[in-house]
Parts: structure tokens; sequence; C-alpha cells
């Protein structure tokens, strides 16, 4: 049934975005969809950043504004796209974050076992799309690029996609860190096809370049901070102590749609009935929870819940190589004194660990600029500024945590 029912949603990034037909109104209006409201785009970010409690909802409806701006750029430029096509990659860009779990990348793969969020994505939207009688055929095969056009893939997953040009440019904004600020309507005018796969004109590069700095400047800056990394480490420490208490006399309470996924091992996948329990979960829970064990009988648990709540975490250090199993074994013997634990508890405070990115992979998926006698060159063959070396090295640093 086709109805006129449209929606306007004011952005505080670009203004007004529209639903541009109604089967987006329909996709947005459904309750997975609205369960990302309650999804925190940056996980236990706003510990460091106050202002960055806007949720995977806001990102997933701008991802799909840009969208639109992308598509009608390409059509100027004589790029074939169907409206089915069309209908396809919007739904595929809002849909692309559907599978995250409460505080997004912090609980990655810990409530379904060894099951990332993509996947969890898939099957959220295998299952629309029997209740919308095929309607996201289209998307799906977008999404898992399969699609006989790669460029519509590219466009929602790929080093330069709409997934990345919103949320860098919106994490800026609500952190407050203005260094990521990207002009995402610039590289968007600058998008071409060329043999059905993405490629940005030439005069792109200077853009491009500011757009890799700014990611590789917000991965260090924001997303590994080391207070978000230690609060997000804790975090999986809560709720694996939990479960590992679940069995016992002591067990701890559980809302009831997270002790659904209590005892499920590694690699069972996902059915139906788990994707319906997941859809349940969301920020809430988890934080109901730590309020409710901070006062629990086991000391590990109730100190780590509070260690959270109150803020008053961890110390932690990084360095450039790991520490040695001299300081790590000083500092759990420390702690095993200080609490009065057995080594194995103490491992719940002190924990050593390695964080890594690249801004820009070359080897995968590379941005390929049109130059303007037609060939394609990879952008690295192309920057000045940003040289593969300083780009594409994959900088890793060690941390250890410990209690104050």
């Amino acid at each position: 049934m086709q109805t006129k029912k449209l929606k306007v949603f004011n952005d505080p990034i670009y203004g007004f975005i529209g639903t541009p037909n109604e089967l987006i109104f329909r996709l947005i209006a459904h309750p997975y969809f609205q369960r990302l409201r309650r999804i925190s785009q940056m996980g236990m970010s706003y510990l460091v950043y106050p202002g960055a409690h806007h949720t995977r909802f806001h990102h997933a409806l701008g991802s799909m504004h840009l969208m639109t701006k992308a598509i009608q750029i390409l059509r100027l430029k004589d790029v074939e796209i169907t409206g089915e096509e069309e209908k396809g990659l919007l739904s595929a860009i809002l849909l692309h974050d559907i599978g995250h779990g409460p505080f997004s990348h912090a609980l990655e793969a810990s409530i379904i076992k060894g099951v990332g969020h993509e996947e969890i994505s898939l099957g959220f939207m295998e299952s629309l799309n029997k209740e919308f009688n095929g309607e996201l055929d289209i998307a799906i095969q977008i999404f898992k690029g399969d699609y006989h056009k790669p460029f519509m893939n590219q466009l929602v997953s790929s080093q330069l996609d709409m997934d990345r040009l919103d949320y860098l440019k919106r994490d800026s904004f609500y952190s407050g860190v203005t260094e990521g600020n990207i002009n995402s309507e610039r590289l968007i005018s600058m998008l071409n096809v060329t043999d059905d796969n993405l490629v940005v004109e030439e005069k792109a590069i200077y853009a491009i370049e500011k757009f890799l700095m700014a990611r590789r400047f917000m991965y260090w800056q924001v997303y590994l901070h080391k207070t978000s990394l230690v609060a997000e480490q804790l975090l999986i420490r809560i709720m694996k102590r939990a479960e590992e208490l679940a069995p016992s006399d002591t067990n701890p309470e559980f809302p009831s749609n997270l002790s659904f996924f209590l005892g499920k091992k590694e690699g069972e996948g996902i059915s139906e009935n788990q994707l319906a329990q997941f859809a349940l979960l969301d920020d809430i829970d988890i934080m109901a929870a730590l309020k409710s064990w901070r006062f629990h009988e086991d000391f590990v648990l109730s100190k780590m819940c509070q260690m959270l709540l109150d803020r008053n975490l961890l110390h932690v250090k990084i360095k450039n190589s790991p520490p040695s199993p001299e300081k790590i074994q000083n500092r759990l013997e420390q702690t095993m004194a200080d609490f009065g634990v057995s080594e194995e508890e103490a491992q719940y405070f002190v924990f050593s660990g390695e964080v890594s990115n690249n801004a820009y992979n070359h080897k995968k998926q590379a941005i390929k600029v049109l130059k303007k006698n037609g060939k394609v060159v990879d952008l690295t063959k192309e920057s000045e500024a940003i040289g593969v070396g300083a780009i594409s090295k994959t900088i890793t640093k060690h941390y250890l945590c410990y209690p104050k």
C-alpha cells in the first residue's frame, strides 16, 4: 500500500532532512530502526567529550541525506541510477549500522559471541525484507557487494563512503574536536563513476587529503582516546564478570533481554530468535544493569561498576612498545594487596593490550582519481602532501591499565 506520508527531520549538521520515498519512511518508523535512538554513536566517548551523546539514529539519517546528494551529483554527470537502484542505495545506507548493539563498538561481538555488527545488520535487513515483501532485495545486494554496479557498494562501504563522510563531520561537531570537520558536500560534488567504479575528480585531491588527515586525527584524538579506551575495556570486563558469576549462588540480576544471551558459545551464528531478542537491547539495559550491580556482593563486579558510573577509572599508560611482564606482574601484586583479591580477580583491574589504526589502506579498495585526460590512477600516485608512507602506515600503540 502506497501512502503520501513523508517526514522531515531537523538535523544540526545539514538542516532539514526529508524522507525521499515511502519505503524509507516505513523503514525509519520500524521498531528495529527506532531502537537506534537508544544506541550511542560514540560508545563511552562522552566521558571525555561531554557533548558526544548523539546516537546511531542521527548518523543513519545523515548518511542517507549524503547519499541523496551523491545520487543527484552522479545523475548530473550522466551516471545511470534507476528509481529502484536509488531506493536500494538509500535503504542500504540507512540500515548499514542497524546491527550495532549497546554502546556501539564497545560491546561488539561480546553479546552475540564472535558476530560483528555488519553480520547482524545483514540479519536485520533480511528479516525486514521478508516483512516488506522483497522491497529490500537490491539494498541487500548492494550492501553485500553482489550488485552488478560496484560503485553502489562503494558509496555504502569503501574508503570514501557516505558512512565515513557523515560520521567524521558529525562526531567532530558533537565532540567539539574541530580538526575532524570535513567538507562532505564538496567531496560529494567531486565524485564520478568510471567503468562502474567510484572515482574522484583530480581537483578533489586537496579535499581528499584533508579528509584523510581529519580521519587520522579523529582516531587518535577521539575514537582511541585513552579514557574512552579504558572505559570501554571496563565495560567489556563488567559483562564478562557478570556472565562468569551467572551460574553461581551470587548470580547478578540481568535484564531479561540480556540474560537470553548468557552462556551462548562463539560461532553459533545468529538465529531469527536471537535477532528478535537483540532488537530489544540498547544502552538503557546496560546502564540499568551497571546501576544495579554496583551494590552486588562480588567485590570485582561492584568495584568495576562504581568506577565506570562515577568516572573514577583505571590509570592508563600508552607507549610505543608493550609493557614488560615484570611491570604487569608488579601492578598485579600491588592490586592484590590493595584490594585483597586473588591474582585472577586482580586481572580484571590490571591488563595490557594494543590499539592500531591507519587512515588510508591503499591495498584495499584504494581511492581512485580521475585525471583531466580521462586516465584513472591511485590516489597515492597523485597526492603530494600525504605520501603513501605517512598516511597508509598502520600505527600501533600499546597500553597498560591499572588502578590509581
